[in-house]
């Protein structure tokens, strides 16, 4: 075994230095189910799904260096129940509605909950006030289905370069915001060509105009899983 490898679930993993682990797991055909992440993107590790055990401790695959004779232990009955409650979590704490939603068979939290076996939310929904910004000529911002990843945050302010969102608020408060003088999405140069308005993994940003092009059936996950999905983009 070289230096540069980790263990994944008794599998020798090659990274390179500088790789996370999460990195070093797909690139190797190695899933590790995940929101928040993106590899356009700065490791964030805000859902905390990709959370697996280093070594006997929990850490965010996204976010921990790989390092040289790491034990990792990514598919157990545990980890995929505490991301099952997770994902649970994230149903209740917003308003999702799937049946009725542009984004079902698109969205990724909808897919993650296929994936991990989520029958039911199992938690009572919070049913929380949210707001939904239709001001912008272009783009729909729906805050009853966003689930905090941040990739709208990131996009804009790293690829877009225009900082639209940010984040205001601490623990269940916690929400997404607008950088306007009025607060409205239709005040920003936010374009609809930007890069964070295709980021978004569930429903909460949508191009309008654009609704159920794509028929309920024909839909990028209606016929694979988020597994198949994420290895294909890794090119595995």
């Amino acid at each position: 075994m070289s230096d540069n490898t980790i263990t994944i679930d008794g599998q020798a993993v090659p990274f390179a230095p500088g790789q996370t682990i999460m990195e070093a797991a797909m690139a190797a055909g190695v899933y590790i189910p995940h929101l928040c992440h993106n590899p356009e993107f700065t490791p964030h590790g805000s859902c905390k799904l990709c959370t697996v055990t280093v070594n006997g401790r929990n850490a965010a695959s996204c976010t921990m260096p790989a390092a040289p004779g790491m034990v990792v232990q990514n598919d157990t009955e545990e980890l995929n129940a505490n991301r099952r409650a997770l994902t649970q979590m994230l149903f209740v704490e917003g308003n999702h509605v799937c049946p009725f939603c542009e984004k079902s068979g698109n969205c990724q939290l909808q897919a993650m909950g296929y994936f991990l076996g989520m029958m039911d939310p199992h938690y009572d929904q919070f049913y929380p006030p949210r707001d939904v910004d239709a001001s912008h000529p272009d783009i729909l911002l729906d805050l009853n289905r966003c689930i905090l990843c941040e990739l709208c945050v990131r996009a804009s302010r790293d690829v877009d370069g225009k900082n639209v969102f940010g984040v205001t608020g601490r623990g269940p408060h916690t929400r997404i915001t607008v950088n306007s003088a009025s607060g409205r999405l239709g005040d920003t140069d936010m374009a609809v060509t930007d890069r964070a308005a295709d980021v978004c993994p569930v429903g909460a940003i949508l191009k309008k105009r654009h609704g159920f092009e794509v028929p309920i059936g024909q839909r990028t996950y209606d016929h694979k899983t988020i597994k198949d999905v994420h290895m294909e983009e890794a090119g595995k």
